[in-house]
């Protein structure tokens, strides 16, 4: 059986669950946020995206 998640969708409850424990703060999540849509827009995004895709790889492969 596959289970396909969105790494958007988990890294948003991470952010979420941060935020109920107070791990960090409202102020802390905004600039994390703002960091992540401007560096979406740079030449990193590609290379950000293959290692994101070769880590959901490698998780996926140590079932097997």
């Amino acid at each position: 059986m596959t289970l396909t998640v969105s790494v958007v969708l988990v890294l948003g409850v991470l952010v979420a669950v941060a935020l109920k424990f107070r791990a960090i703060g409202v102020g802390a999540f905004i600039l994390v946020a703002l960091f992540g849509f401007s560096l979406s827009e740079t030449g990193a995004a590609p290379t950000i995206t293959q290692f994101i895709g070769a880590l959901s790889d490698a998780i996926a492969d140590i079932g097997n």
